[in-house]
């Protein structure tokens, strides 16, 4: 069927724009964290905010404060998370990934690679994107929460890298520095 009537349309314009409208009048009141890089938590809730405003524009039988206030319930939720997120490591870890270490000074950590489903040729191309040539330049490479790769150029003497603090196979960083190849990471 091609057309139906010139309410459905109209319905659809208004009931979308003002669906719009109010999603992102809740977007800007929420602020700047609720749509911030996506980790797999935040994808959920974008992709469940999409088919929200798609129900409330398209289905005759959701009504526009439906709609408005589910996606208020969604944003709502998602805040609170975050905010709880932030307060409490533990629910943090509960909610959200540690980053994970995938290559150290030299080498590839297969096990952690396997288990995050990442290639040797995604770190490379990751190390190619930081305008690097050689994988010797590298200190490490991390798999941040997001699915971006985060590259750590290489630094001078034994100096250690806070910024790989709470990254998933930095703690066990002392056995690769004295020669140990194999995977620190045990799961």
């Amino acid at each position: 069927m091609l057309f139906n009537s010139w309410g459905d349309l109209g319905r659809v314009l208004l009931v979308g724009t003002l669906a719009y409208a109010a999603l992102v009048l809740i977007l800007r009141i929420s602020g700047k964290r609720t749509l911030s890089k996506m980790n797999a938590f935040d994808f959920v809730v974008t992709v469940a905010l999409g088919s929200t405003l798609a129900s409330t524009i398209l289905s005759e039988g959701t009504s526009l404060a439906e709609g408005v206030l589910a996606l208020a319930l969604l944003i709502g939720l998602q805040f609170a998370i975050t905010w709880l997120s932030v307060r409490s490591s533990a629910f943090q870890s509960l909610i959200k990934a540690k980053p994970t270490l995938v290559y150290y000074r030299g080498g590839f950590l297969e096990d952690a690679m396997t288990e995050q489903r990442v290639t040797t040729e995604e770190v490379r191309s990751a190390v190619r994107k930081q305008g690097l040539s050689q994988m010797e330049a590298v200190e490490a490479v991390v798999l941040e929460t997001d699915g971006t790769f985060t590259v750590l150029e290489g630094m001078e003497g034994d100096e250690r890298h806070d910024a790989l603090a709470n990254v998933a196979g930095a703690d066990a960083l002392d056995s690769l520095d004295e020669g140990d190849t194999h995977d620190p990471i045990a799961r």
